[in-house]
């Protein structure tokens, strides 16, 4: 983590998370990917600089409209982030996922970087995550989901990739339960596992 001078004005984790609008494990995950620059005092605690939770509260005003309805509109769509940094495919992703006969609220970012910020504000059902990105790629990404602390436990995540499997576990492998798909997609497939879990979320949310 970057150090900030002693004159920086700084913020605690719990102060920006409510600046922010998201959970202090939200920041915390933030801060340990790398979104948010912050320090540790001598106590163990963290310190995040002002600054930076303001330019990424100006960043979070720059989300794509959704692509089939609003959470406003429809509070049971499923909420889906993709993370793909070929403009080509985010515009045929979003051609295939507006086409689908259940209604999804689709947010895009174009590295794992961006995504964290996302998945910490959108808080979607779904990630369909590319591997190999600029900055921050799909590993790193997945990583810093699916550590044992993490707020993002139960996220269910996917992966489209054009690496082999060979190639994949040279990286370090997936962590477990998360699914991959290979370029080019299966998209018939993807809406099928898409559409049970969109069927699991509103089962839950009758029985609530």
């Amino acid at each position: 983590m970057r150090k900030i001078s002693a004159n920086e004005d700084v913020m605690t984790t719990r102060e920006a998370g409510e600046t922010l609008g998201v959970a202090v494990r939200t920041v915390q995950l933030w801060v340990e990917a790398g979104v948010l620059p912050a320090w540790r005092t001598a106590g163990g605690h963290r310190r995040i600089a002002r600054s930076a939770v303001e330019k990424l509260m100006a960043e979070r005003q720059h989300d794509l409209s959704p692509v089939n309805g609003t959470a406003a509109a429809v509070p049971t769509a499923l909420k889906l982030l993709l993370v793909e940094d070929d403009p080509h495919l985010l515009r045929l992703f979003s051609g295939v996922v507006s086409g689908w006969p259940f209604p999804v609220e689709l947010t895009t970012a174009t590295n794992g970087f961006d995504g964290l910020v996302r998945i910490g504000e959108k808080r979607p059902d779904i990630v369909v995550s590319d591997l190999v990105m600029p900055g921050m790629d799909g590993f790193e990404m997945l990583r810093a989901l699916t550590k044992p602390d993490s707020a993002f436990a139960g996220l269910k995540l996917l992966v489209i990739s054009a690496l082999s499997t060979d190639e994949i576990n040279e990286r370090g492998g997936l962590p477990e339960g998360v699914i991959c798909f290979q370029k080019p997609v299966n998209y018939a497939k993807l809406e099928t596992l898409v559409h049970k879990h969109f069927t699991d979320k509103l089962q839950r949310v009758a029985l609530n």
